[in-house]
């Protein structure tokens, strides 16, 4: 009798262990899938619209810069009618869609938010592209005396956020997948 209670007891204790691993890894395998949508399609599509934004904002700063290294709108003196026609193009072309892109990212799938309530930079940048849709529409009806948006771009904001966001959620990604950051051996 005490060896059946035994045998029962183990048997027991053995399907128990069974349960909370696998309990575990379905709850840690649930966490990775989350991650990988986070990464997938909010995080890394906003992360690489903002960097590849930033750095054609740059090239277009360095190639229209004053004499002093400012861009036209961070100077002084107003911008010229050349470079105010630049700036219409490289806006409609580039700039706009991307900002575009990036408000579409966050309005679409605000569902992967890592916070519980939308960040301040994530509005601000909604709020810039609504700003700007007004003055492209005004650009188009050939009323060319706005430049820019009614709402600042967040700018470092905005590029904090996504940087610190998506490394964040890389690193918890690499740690669930049991990655010890070392390379394999080729």
């Amino acid at each position: 009798m005490l060896t059946m209670i035994f045998t029962v007891g183990l048997a027991f204790l053995g399907y128990l262990a069974t349960y909370v691993n696998g309990l575990r890894l379905t709850q840690r395998q649930a966490r990775l899938d989350r991650i990988n949508a986070q990464l997938n399609d909010f995080y890394g599509p906003l992360f690489a619209l903002m960097e590849s934004n930033s750095q054609v904002y740059d090239t277009f700063s360095a190639m229209y810069a004053r004499e002093d290294g400012r861009d036209p709108f961070d100077h002084d003196i107003p911008p010229t009618e050349e470079e105010l026609a630049q700036w219409r193009t490289w806006a409609t072309s580039v700039f706009i869609p991307n900002i575009r892109a990036m408000r579409d990212v966050v309005v679409t799938r605000a569902d992967l938010l890592i916070e519980e309530e939308m960040p301040e930079a994530l509005l601000e940048l909604c709020a810039h592209v609504s700003g700007y849709e007004i003055t492209a529409a005004r650009w188009a009806q050939g009323d060319f005396r706005e430049h820019l948006s009614v709402v600042p771009f967040p700018g470092r904001g905005l590029r904090e956020y996504t940087r610190d966001r998506f490394t964040q959620l890389k690193s918890e990604q690499a740690r669930l997948m049991g990655s010890t950051g070392r390379r394999p051996r080729q």
